[in-house]
């Protein structure tokens, strides 16, 4: 009786899915053939083949058994495909990354007049779109599946489903990023995709965040782990945050074009309490959920406490989503906003340095691991880059700061800090813990190129963000200085002759930073594979393994 039930759901969901594939073909059709703009035709095309090849997967895979997606303790197939496209997305993004710094830093060698899509413009929403949303996205996505199944002790919920939140995330992914090689952009940070790939989005993240859900109600665990509420609050958050600023009319139903449905100061309030909480529920809400998993499970250490995640998560909620307005100091945003901002941002110091210390303290008792084991080391070292970013960024939303730092490359390395060593390292980690334990794998293939990977990125972000601090401050210096006339001391060009020397130091730390990141590629595709190193290390053999060897020699 139970498994007639399984398969009459799993067959709702296989039919479900298929529903929407079937109505993307129809609306794909329909948008090619009535394109006002040649971008907008191409997109449909990749609309119409990407639902056709899954209409015809699902017919594949489900024809002979409906419940096929509904088999075994957990679903780790999705997990694993969240873990191979975070490594495919991250390389593209980082290569796009050096790309562009190589652009900035050399010209007059990397600007090609006849390839539009080859240009800065059209690259640098490339670059930050494929490492936040596509490399972070799908990290996100894999390690709370993962983490929701296992501290609930439930399967995921909702058969297919969340195969469709896998697959069409990559199908926006696609959309949002080939369209901007073709110029598709609503203009708007970290929000460019067009309106129907954000319309395409929202479903996705709907589906997302019920299944995410449907897993806890579900849950054999009493306890909602701490992990599971910021997952949680970040996939809440984020669906709210892109509804009301992607909210917009489009110049035609079957055209790329579309305007905002605000205007102004509003748009540009509305635009930065999208952009600042981007980044705190994005990129630091659920990137967090990974630390309280796992720097536990990798140390072998309970949370150092337990009662202070609780009130770091309730906080750091509440205190972010009024921080956005300090992005607007000195503008047509009236100035108590801007002041509230700030003070919000200050006030953000104690949560998240509270955050900080509870993933720091977690070690207790077990600092002696971060000399054998790097994959620790690369987690914990994240946290610290988290508190160095929480403290800089307060900093930067001084309005006397602010008035120096603002359109400087100076908040281009603060926002490197914390991407490239919060976000990036703790990605890294996750990922290096996962694909043995999804794959069954006793350990990584080598722990030795995890050394390499952690020291050669970090000298690339040293390098990077570094850079960046002097050139910033030297860059605002030279817009402020007068000479004794009252004039400028400076022209616009003088100042970015004067960086010169600092982007060819950026892009030699992004260049390092990449290096690294193919370096864990090469790893956890051999893990994966289940290939044993040529030699091994002492450091390498895990340590029930050194002794059982030990005890054979005596």
């Amino acid at each position: 009786m139970a498994d007639i039930q399984v398969r009459q759901s799993a067959g709702l969901d296989v039919a479900g899915v298929g529903a929407i594939l079937a109505l993307g073909v129809v609306l794909a059709i329909f948008g090619a053939a009535w394109a006002v703009d040649a971008p907008f035709q191409t997109q449909m095309y990749t609309l119409l083949a990407a639902c056709t090849l899954g209409l015809g997967g699902l017919v594949l895979v489900c024809a002979d058994d409906p419940a096929c997606f509904s088999r075994g303790r957990y679903e780790d197939g999705v997990v694993k495909a969240g873990v191979i496209a975070a490594m495919f997305w991250g390389v593209a993004g980082l290569l796009v990354g050096v790309i562009i710094a190589a652009q900035l830093s050399f010209p007059n060698i990397f600007y090609f007049p006849d390839l539009g899509w080859t240009n800065f413009g059209r690259l640098r929403p490339l670059h930050t779109s494929a490492v936040i949303f596509a490399f972070g996205g799908n990290v996100l996505i894999a390690t709370s599946f993962y983490v929701v199944q296992r501290t609930c002790r439930a399967r995921l919920a909702g058969g297919a489903w969340p195969w469709f939140v896998f697959w069409g995330y990559q199908l926006f992914i696609l959309l949002a990023g080939t369209g901007y090689l073709m110029g598709i952009t609503e203009g708007r940070e970290y929000a460019e995709p067009p309106w129907y790939a954000d319309l395409w989005l929202t479903l996705v993240w709907v589906v997302y965040l019920l299944v995410f859900l449907a897993t806890l109600w579900k849950r054999k665990e009493p306890h909602i782990y701490v992990a599971n509420w910021f997952y949680l609050a970040f996939i809440v958050t984020i669906a709210m945050l892109h509804i009301v600023n992607n909210l917009a009319v489009p110049a035609s139903f079957t055209g790329s074009q579309s305007y905002s449905l605000f205007a102004g100061v509003q748009d540009a309030l509305t635009q930065w309490w999208y952009g600042h909480n981007a980044v705190g529920f994005f990129l630091t809400a659920g990137f967090l959920a990974i630390m309280y998993y796992f720097i536990p499970k990798q140390a072998e250490r309970p949370v150092y406490s337990y009662r202070l995640s609780i009130i770091h998560f309730w906080a750091l909620i509440f205190l972010y989503i009024w921080a956005g307005p300090h992005h607007l100091h000195y503008t047509a945003l009236p100035q108590w906003a801007q002041t509230l901002g700030m003070t919000f941002s200050i006030m953000l110091w104690m949560p998240s340095w509270g955050g900080m210390i509870n993933g720091l303290m977690t070690l207790s008792g077990a600092w002696d691991k971060l000399r054998t084991d790097p994959v620790l080391r690369m987690l914990v070292v994240s946290v610290a880059f988290y508190g160095m970013s929480t403290f800089e960024g307060p900093v930067m939303s001084i309005r006397a700061v602010n008035s120096l730092s603002h359109y400087t490359d100076w908040t281009i390395g603060h926002v490197h800090s914390g991407a490239l060593g919060w976000v990036g390292y703790v990605s890294f980690g996750a990922l290096y813990c996962l694909t043995p334990w999804l794959w069954k794998r006793e350990r990584l293939y080598s722990n030795a190129l995890v050394e390499w990977h952690f020291w050669i990125s970090t000298i690339g972000i040293v390098l990077y963000i570094t850079s960046m601090w002097v050139a910033g401050i030297m860059q605002g210096l030279m817009w402020r200085a007068y000479n004794e006339l009252g004039f400028l001391e400076y022209s616009f060009v003088e100042t970015v002759e004067a960086m010169h020397p600092y982007y060819i130091i950026r892009a030699l730390g992004g260049g390092l930073y990449l290096l690294g990141a193919l370096l864990m590629v090469y790893n956890l595709w051999r893990t994966a594979r289940g290939d044993a190193p040529a030699k091994e290390r002492a450091a390498d053999i895990p340590a029930a393994a050194q002794s059982a060897a030990t005890l054979a020699a005596e």
